[in-house]
């Protein structure tokens, strides 16, 4: 049986969630949008590729920073309306060098950073 990612429920704008998360510790690393195209090329090449809403342009997970996401595992959620990538991340996740773009908490008293920098 082939996948049809024409199946899945997108945006108006063709866009669907895709929540990437380390596939060896579970740790959410970040969230991003895909459309059929990216998931296809994802699907193909192993290296995760997603749709840049800021630029609107395709964008390959590491291919300024040499922060690669390599696909281990595709997941849909039951509305068929998210996506989580189960991925093998090449060093920091998050453009601010961190391993993950949720690296901050908010508690009663306010918001508490929890990582530094990678690098």
């Amino acid at each position: 049986m082939t996948f049809d990612a024409s199946s899945l429920k997108y945006d108006a704008q063709g866009l669907i969630p895709a929540i990437a998360q380390d596939h060896v510790s579970g740790q959410v690393l970040m969230l991003a949008y895909m459309n059929v195209q990216s998931i296809a090329h994802t699907l193909e090449t192993g290296q995760v590729t997603y749709w840049s809403r800021s630029r609107q342009a395709f964008w390959a997970k590491g291919e300024t920073s040499g922060h690669v996401q390599r696909l281990v595992e595709l997941c849909i959620d039951c509305d068929r309306d998210a996506l989580l990538l189960r991925v093998d991340q090449n060093g920091p996740a998050c453009h601010t060098n961190r391993r993950s773009c949720f690296y901050t908490v908010v508690e009663a008293a306010g918001e508490k950073i929890t990582s530094d920098p990678m690098i």
